[in-house]
């Protein structure tokens, strides 16, 4: 019998969703690390008002950071209905990369100050969820 860890893809692609944020944090903060507060450096006593008067790509990271949270519960809840209603695990997987693929490019976007694209693919995951929310019933018909 061959040992299988019990990961999906979709479980792979959780934990990647979960990291995004980080990872927009560390584009929002690099800039200034390793450089003193007193020079302009990143400041870890108020990292908030340091990345409020932050511009450009570092306050377009800090906004994508801030939306990766945002959109995490629904993609998180989707993922647990999907597999409370028994949806197939080919949809949950592919919806789920689809996902993935569409919050890297959100985040692309942001970073490149592509506003109408950006939102034009914030709207696509959305759909994705909403597609993952219900594919139990999609499995089931």
């Amino acid at each position: 019998m061959a040992y299988s860890s019990g990961y999906t893809l979709a479980h792979w692609c959780l934990l990647v969703v979960l990291v995004l944020p980080l990872v927009c944090t560390y584009i929002a903060k690099a800039k200034g690390l390793g450089r003193s507060a007193a020079d302009g450096g990143f400041d870890n006593r108020d990292p908030r008002a340091w990345l409020a008067r932050q511009g450009g790509y570092q306050a377009r990271a800090n906004a994508a950071q801030a939306n990766s949270l945002e959109v995490l519960p629904f993609f998180v809840a989707a993922l647990f209905v999907a597999w409370q209603q028994g949806a197939a695990q080919a949809w949950v997987n592919g919806l789920a990369l689809a996902f993935v693929l569409l919050r890297l490019a959100y985040i692309a976007c942001y970073l490149a100050d592509r506003a109408s694209l950006r939102s034009a693919v914030w709207g696509l995951g959305w759909l994705v969820n909403l597609g993952l929310f219900f594919s139990g019933c999609l499995s089931a018909a």
